[in-house]
């Protein structure tokens, strides 16, 4: 599999209800995977765009996401 097909981006998303930082994988100007680490839900998820992504895909960005993405959640200060 050629990953020059695809353009990944490593992206951080704080807004209501959201804090974390993640992997979006882009196809031809349109998102197709985001797999995101929630540091206040304490989650990781993948959402696909696309109803169909191959194994071997998910797999490469997996990959990439545990290499990139630091695997430890991030602790806030509740009292500010």
């Amino acid at each position: 599999m050629n990953l020059n097909d695809y353009e990944i981006i490593v992206a951080s998303n704080v807004s209501e209800g959201n804090d974390g930082i993640g992997i979006e994988v882009w196809e031809k100007n349109e998102l197709i995977i985001l797999i995101f680490r929630d540091d206040t839900k304490k989650t990781r998820t993948v959402r696909t765009f696309n109803q169909n992504v191959s194994l071997e895909l998910m797999e490469k960005i997996i990959e990439i996401f545990k290499n990139k993405i630091p695997w430890e959640f991030i602790e806030y200060d509740k009292t500010d």
